[in-house]
């Protein structure tokens, strides 16, 4: 296995055969007939050259959101210097322009939070964002969460929150209230929680079972599977949409598949990198929303909304994926 590229981790990875497929993806057949699990298209920019991408709809409201953002952990917390800033500046431009919607922060993002906020100001597209974030000073107090709930709207230049989410079950039952109290006064739309760690997931699912959430997220990926036991056929009994963090997991995929080229079987699939194969097998999941991959250059990003296209792989070529990933 080579080096991954600079700037990235086994958990946000790339391998030359991930870059092999940057930017292609036109032409591919959108003949794809999963609809009763919720999937739909939207269409793409059309300088983009592309087709179009999928989209699921947020189950309490029905808004559609497209099935990849972007995760800004690490990858956004930089500096001022442009040299820094500039590709970041690229993806958040990018994103809307090809379809995509969904950017997820929080204020434990080192300087995420500043930069994303700086940046959308400078492109003048916050309305063109589905901007979620979290709160995790709630361990502290309500107080402590509803300061750092004003600081993240300061930090992201905004009014409004697309979504907040109490962040890693950090005094949830103090801080849902507060969150309701914000819904109901219009400055968030949809409130959740979210976990990274498979050791909260049974006071996760305790507060899935008791509380009405619009949106849970939780980590998940081809070899992370954890969620599929229990999180992820909870969320689709209760109406809760779903995002998952850390969608390319432990880098099982990049450290065994290096440079070898895509099965012809998943080709079919429109899988051109491993990337792809990775994030196309989160997000077929009839439980999941939207996967946040971390997205820190254009480039990245339309590899990354490559899987966000038709045609997905159905359960049992899911199967088929999971095993070969298995058996590396």
């Amino acid at each position: 296995m080579k080096n991954p590229l600079p700037g990235r981790r086994y958990d946000q990875p790339a391998s030359p055969s991930r870059r092999r497929a940057l930017g292609v993806g036109a032409g591919i057949g959108a003949g794809w007939m999963l609809t009763s699990l919720g999937f739909a298209p939207a269409s793409l920019a059309q300088s983009a050259g592309s087709v179009e991408l999928v989209t699921k709809p947020i189950p309490g409201t029905g808004e559609s959101l497209p099935v990849i953002g972007i995760g800004t952990a690490r990858r956004f917390d930089v500096g001022a210097p442009e040299a820094e800033r500039a590709p970041l500046r690229e993806v958040l431009r990018d994103l809307p322009r090809l379809g995509g919607r969904l950017v997820d922060t929080a204020p434990s993002y080192g300087n995420a939070e500043t930069v994303i906020g700086d940046l959308m100001q400078e492109l003048g597209n916050r309305d063109e964002i589905f901007l979620a974030t979290k709160v995790g000073a709630g361990r502290n107090g309500a107080a402590a969460g509803l300061a750092e709930m004003e600081a993240s709207m300061r930090r992201l230049r905004t009014d409004r929150f697309d979504l907040l989410m109490v962040h890693n079950l950090a005094g949830i039952d103090d801080m849902l209230p507060v969150l309701r109290e914000w819904k109901a006064a219009g400055r968030i739309r949809y409130l959740g929680m979210s976990t990274s760690f498979e050791r909260q997931y049974d006071d996760f699912v305790a507060v899935m079972e008791r509380e009405q959430l619009d949106f849970i997220q939780v980590d998940y990926a081809i070899d992370n599977r954890s969620a599929e036991a229990r999180i992820l056929p909870l969320a689709a009994e209760r109406g809760i949409a779903v995002l998952t963090n850390l969608p390319f997991g432990r880098g099982r995929v990049f450290r065994a598949f290096g440079d070898q080229p895509i099965p012809d079987w998943a080709a079919e699939y429109g899988i051109e990198s491993w990337a792809q194969f990775a994030l196309k097998y989160v997000v077929s999941h009839p439980a999941v929303t939207v996967a946040i991959p971390g997205t820190a250059r254009p480039d990245y990003l339309r590899d990354n909304l490559g899987a966000a296209r038709a045609p997905m792989p159905d359960e049992a070529v899911r199967e088929r994926m999971a095993a070969l990933v298995a058996a590396a």
